[in-house]
């Protein structure tokens, strides 16, 4: 079975690594953006605030949800999403670690 390359560092760095790759996109940062001004949002009315196409938004979306950013419930035919919170606060101080720029580490 082959290893890949992945494998060759600490899972830590790989989650965090993760996680960056999901916010490397601009469409990505304005998701969690318009989140973080709602309790909840569907996937159509995040749609209307974006210009992109529904299908895009849906793999962006699908990209957070991935890594744990988002929290997601079914609603009838709708999917509304909601920004995890505690993820995305350990996602950055686990991000200031790495860097050694958490000063209460």
């Amino acid at each position: 079975m082959a290893t890949t390359k992945k494998s060759l560092f600490p899972e830590e760095q790989v989650a965090l690594a993760a996680f960056a790759g999901a916010l490397a996109h601009p469409a990505r940062i304005a998701i969690i953006g318009l989140l973080q001004d709602r309790e909840e949002a569907c996937c159509g009315e995040i749609v209307r605030e974006l210009p992109l196409a529904q299908a895009t938004v849906s793999q962006h979306l699908q990209a957070l949800n991935k890594v744990g950013l988002l929290h997601h419930r079914q609603s009838g035919p709708k999917v509304c999403y909601s920004l995890n919170c505690e993820a995305l606060r350990s996602f950055c101080h686990s991000f200031q670690c790495a860097l050694g720029t958490d000063q209460d580490a």
